[in-house]
């Protein structure tokens, strides 16, 4: 089998089929977005699809380095299976100039008796007739009012992922606690799972594990064999944003 050229579409398969499509595509980002901005993420759920998901990167370099790094990586208990892209994403051709609009099927029309036509033309005129009516009983009502509501954002609507990379370091008003090998999080959102968390902090040597707090699904504890090792994934993931609008804040935990 001959190998796919490097593309800036990296295609993962083997996912557990069990986990929501929006959970599913925050979990990608957030593994992923450590290698470089991400443009789009697909994650269907149909019956051909299910277990697989595309990750387009906005540089060839970041797709390579994440299929390299995260071949294999067990992820909600099965091991990830990349490999590049076999063509470029539509939002990558677009970039490129490339874009062609994808010939759409011709369909088949069915073959329609005379008795079938001036059935379906009585059908018409019957429908024409109740919405004109319908239109009518409209125009003479009191127009509605209409309250304009603004979007919510937020990886997970839609295709494409927000291009969030961790940020400075969180300056806090509360005095640093000496050097610990827990780390203590916060302003962490709603939807953090234990997993996420986990995929975030194992890529840094040393890690143990992850505690949620009970009915506090704002904050957590990760532990990890020694302060130095701990410090350093506190410095590389400080600030880093799990939503658009929660930026972790981590500091060493009381001893």
């Amino acid at each position: 089998m001959m190998d796919i050229r490097p593309n800036h579409t990296i295609y993962i398969n083997n996912l557990n089929e069990k986990i929501k499509k929006e959970e599913l595509k925050k979990s990608l980002y957030a593994i992923f977005s450590q290698f470089g901005p991400i443009l789009e993420i697909i994650a269907l759920k149909t019956l051909k699809m299910r277990g697989q998901a595309f990750v387009v990167f906005k540089e060839i370099n970041s797709a390579t380095n994440a299929l390299r790094s995260m071949q294999g990586f067990p992820f909600y208990d099965k091991p990830m299976r990349i490999q590049y892209g076999k063509s470029d994403s539509d939002v990558i051709a677009k970039m490129k100039g490339t874009f062609t609009e994808r010939p759409k099927k011709a369909r088949r029309v069915p073959q329609v008796t005379a008795e079938e036509s001036a059935a379906d033309t009585k059908k018409a005129k019957r429908k024409a007739a109740k919405e004109q009516a319908r239109q009518q009983t409209l125009l003479n009502a009191t127009p509605p009012v209409v309250q304009h509501v603004a979007p919510v954002g937020g990886f997970g609507h839609g295709h494409v992922a927000p291009q969030l990379h961790p940020g400075p370091p969180i300056v806090s008003a509360v005095p640093e606690q000496p050097p610990n090998q827990i780390l203590f999080l916060t302003n962490l959102p709603d939807e953090t799972s234990e997993m996420m968390l986990s995929m975030l902090f194992n890529q840094f040597p040393g890690f143990k594990e992850v505690r949620l707090v009970p009915n506090r699904h704002d904050i957590a504890f990760v532990e990890f064999e020694n302060e130095l090792q701990s410090g350093a994934a506190k410095d590389a993931l400080q600030g880093f944003k799990i939503t658009p609008s929660h930026a972790m804040k981590i500091s060493f935990a009381k001893k």
